[in-house]
């Protein structure tokens, strides 16, 4: 009982991050309809900007909050200097110019921080296990990112379904060039939707940065499961987007968890713990064939209206 309870909160907490990250990437891409790969590359400064910071100043959550605020400046500058000019171009040439950019901040990184990854050390209160459930604890930190995924994941909504910015948003995903012709700035609101998607994927690489080693190219492998998530939840749709993250999350967390002893039914015990991961993705990408061959346009498609 206890471990299923710890790896349902487990997949809970990976989901959330997941969705973090997919949320800027569907708005990227279902309203400025742009293929942006270095999206993981975001992810990864995010993480060593907070790493960064943390040191600095010795303090991990204002180490966060200027992660947070550089990763939002960063997605505003990229967007400004590079890739304001390839809207309206053709999707291969967006998976060109990113993947660039993917090589570039690899590069930079190597050349600004070295090879060698970092640690993200946690304050002594987030490293303490709370009491969830009689007789059950759970990690401090790894509730704080439930709790703190779950705020942004309704601050998002209700911004962008609620707000005046987030009608002109669905409006510019809709017909841009009706918001144009309205005398809406459309430059200025693409780049507020990119500086958004760039800081939440910031937000989930600092949260992940405690977990895992902060490295080079750290977001290249989690980017292709934000991909499929949009393609499971409908492009543009953040409703869809949380939901399908849940689902990946919590396929790739319980698959990890309790198909190596399933294996192990009729499998040695290292090729089970081999096979077990590999069968997790087996199943979320089929998952995706599935939802592409019954719903093209995703379980929740954006509404826009």
């Amino acid at each position: 009982m206890l471990l299923v309870v710890e790896q349902f909160l487990n997949g809970l907490q990976f989901g959330l991050l997941l969705f973090l990250l997919a949320a800027g990437l569907t708005l990227v891409f279902g309203i400025m309809d742009l293929v942006n790969l270095a999206h993981g590359s975001l992810y990864m400064m995010g993480a060593y900007f907070a790493a960064t910071f943390a040191a600095w100043t010795g303090s991990f959550l204002l180490g966060a909050l200027m992660a947070l605020g550089a990763t939002l400046i960063l997605g505003i500058v990229l967007e400004m200097s590079a890739l304001r000019h390839l809207y309206g171009r053709d999707h291969l040439d967006h998976v060109l110019a990113t993947f660039g950019l993917i090589l570039f901040f690899n590069e930079a990184v190597r050349l600004i921080w070295g090879p060698a990854g970092l640690a993200l050390p946690l304050p002594p209160w987030l490293t303490v296990p709370v009491p969830i459930l009689p007789g059950i604890q759970y990690p401090a930190y790894r509730l704080a990112i439930i709790i703190v995924a779950l705020l942004v994941a309704l601050l998002l909504y209700l911004g962008v379904m609620r707000t005046r910015i987030g009608m002109l948003i669905r409006a510019g995903a809709s017909n841009r060039e009706m918001i144009g012709a309205l005398g809406i700035n459309i430059k200025l609101l693409y780049t507020l939707v990119f500086g958004l998607g760039a800081a939440l994927a910031g937000l989930a690489g600092l949260m992940q940065a405690p977990i895992l080693t902060v490295q080079i190219g750290m977001g290249e492998n989690i980017l292709i499961l934000a991909f499929v998530i949009i393609v499971i939840g409908g492009i543009g749709s953040i409703r869809g987007a949380f939901l399908a993250a849940i689902f990946v999350g919590m396929i790739d967390t319980l698959g990890r968890a309790f198909l190596p002893n399933l294996l192990r039914q009729v499998l040695s015990g290292a090729a089970a713990s081999t096979a077990a991961p590999a069968l997790s993705s087996m199943l979320i990408y089929l998952l995706m064939a599935i939802v592409l061959v019954v719903r093209p346009e995703g379980l929740f498609p954006a509404n826009r209206r």
